[in-house]
């Protein structure tokens, strides 16, 4: 039984956690529930008796007609099941954890390689600790083989084509597609494949297929020019917005019109801790589905994200969410990938529960076809889960993966933010901490202001 309760853009936003029920309360309801939420069961005298000790005086005649009617407001709530409800998942953690899975999604390294070198690549210009290379259409087949046998009954399988940068492999990624519907022809599955791109080869045959074939495109950009090209040169230093930003734009028209998935993805950094900037940046250039993530970083590097630039990097997010409330209400709004919450539907327990199924329904394949959990980490050798020839053979490391869920963080155990970041990233725990049930905690500050954004923006446009 947990609330959390917060101000934001003059709204008063109260979250029944478990049940994930929002609520926008006026002064008296909200003081309400923050005394109701240490002892949901109190009668009304006693719920009167300790907001008085709350306030260290007696109750006006008039505050407490309010209360009373604030009181009479959340018990109902609450006998609706919308406030102070009881924790739905805990009581089968142990069943969850020792569920069987089946593998859905591969993200299939075809290029090694890459014609940039973005300072901030976790690839290393996109040879993951190792050597450039481009996978094989052979390795390829392999890979989407391996995926249908381990697919169990899912029908819907994803596939993205990641690098380093996947263009440097593009006959390759055609022959995979072609191999893909091929065997969607002989077996109850669908493919559904996502191109991740710098766009340095963009053209119009590749827009042309991916309009066809990819069920979704990743545009890599940073935002404004500066920016962009300080962290996204190409390897003599010459900055790569001027050439990829008309192509960009194309493509993401093209999609749009075509009633297609894409986003325009960047990475900020300390650099440009306005990201804000960047995001409606992005939104002026013309695209409409846009990601901004803070970067992941050793601690050591100077574009770092550092725990004293979180009190700043918090206020941009508020900055943006009133930015994309007035744009939204002026018929000029776009999607933000990290305010993007579906409080009617939303995932399913299992992905409330451990996110991504890193290690378990989601692994990453090398050019030469070695598993590991997810592309974050590829090319670390305590990671290595297994190949395509042989399958996943590190089954010890499957169950460690399986475990991970916001029951097994003592952090998360309290967290409001849980069912919507899932625990977080578990490559990002494993960077900071050396384990891959730690807490990355400027990553947990973060995901939580956002969660905060997201519910008041839905907040904010409701009673528009």
């Amino acid at each position: 039984m947990q609330i959390h309760q917060y101000k934001s853009n003059g709204y008063n936003m109260v979250l029944d956690v478990p049940g994930g029920s929002v609520h926008v309360m006026d002064d008296a309801a909200y003081e309400a529930a923050e005394v109701l939420s240490a002892q949901p069961d109190a009668d009304e005298a006693s719920f009167l008796a300790a907001l008085a000790l709350k306030k260290g005086a007696p109750l006006a005649e008039q505050e407490t007609a309010d209360f009373r009617e604030a009181y009479a407001e959340l018990q109902e709530l609450k006998k609706e099941g919308a406030l102070f409800t009881e924790e739905p998942y805990a009581p089968s953690v142990e069943a969850y954890a020792s569920r069987p899975t089946v593998v859905k999604a591969l993200c299939l390294h075809v290029a090694h390689d890459c014609n940039l070198a973005c300072r901030y690549c976790f690839a290393e210009e996109g040879e993951y600790h190792g050597r450039r290379a481009l996978m094989s259409f052979e390795t390829g087949k392999k890979a989407l083989d391996f995926l249908v046998r381990n697919s169990g009954q899912r029908e819907n399988l994803e596939v993205d084509f990641f690098g380093g940068e996947p263009l440097m492999n593009w006959e390759v990624v055609k022959q995979l597609v072609a191999y893909g519907r091929e065997l969607e022809r002989n077996y109850p599955k669908h493919f559904r494949f996502t191109l991740t791109t710098n766009g340095v080869l963009l053209n119009e045959e590749i827009m042309t297929f991916c309009n066809r074939e990819m069920d979704n495109v990743v545009l890599s950009i940073d935002g404004r020019k500066e920016v962009h090209d300080r962290m996204r040169p190409f390897r003599k230093g010459a900055g790569s917005y001027d050439l990829i930003v008309p192509k960009f734009l194309e493509f993401a028209k093209q999609r749009r019109e075509l009633g297609l998935k894409y986003y325009a993805r960047g990475t900020f950094t300390r650099y440009n801790l306005d990201f804000a900037a960047d995001v409606l940046h992005l939104h002026d250039l013309g695209f409409d589905q846009i990601s901004v993530e803070p970067v992941v970083a050793p601690k050591e590097a100077d574009y770092a994200i550092r725990p004293e630039d979180v009190p700043f990097l918090k206020n941009q997010y508020d900055l943006l969410a009133r930015e994309m409330i007035r744009l939204e209400k002026e018929g000029n709004g776009f999607n933000f990938f990290h305010f993007m919450i579906d409080l009617t539907g939303g995932p399913c327990v299992y992905k409330r529960l451990s996110g991504c199924g890193s290690g378990t329904e989601y692994l990453a394949v090398t050019p030469g076809g070695e598993l590991y959990p997810c592309h974050q980490f590829v090319g670390i050798e305590p990671f290595l889960i297994g190949n395509v020839d042989e399958g996943v053979t590190n089954t010890d490391l499957v169950k460690d993966f399986k475990k991970i869920n916001v029951y097994a963080k003592e952090e998360c155990r309290s967290c409001f933010a849980r069912f919507y970041c899932s625990g977080g990233c578990m490559a990002n725990a494993w960077n900071f901490t050396g384990r891959i049930d730690g807490v990355y905690e400027i990553g947990c500050a973060l995901q939580q202001k956002r969660v905060e954004c997201a519910l008041m923006i839905k907040a904010a446009l409701a009673e528009a």
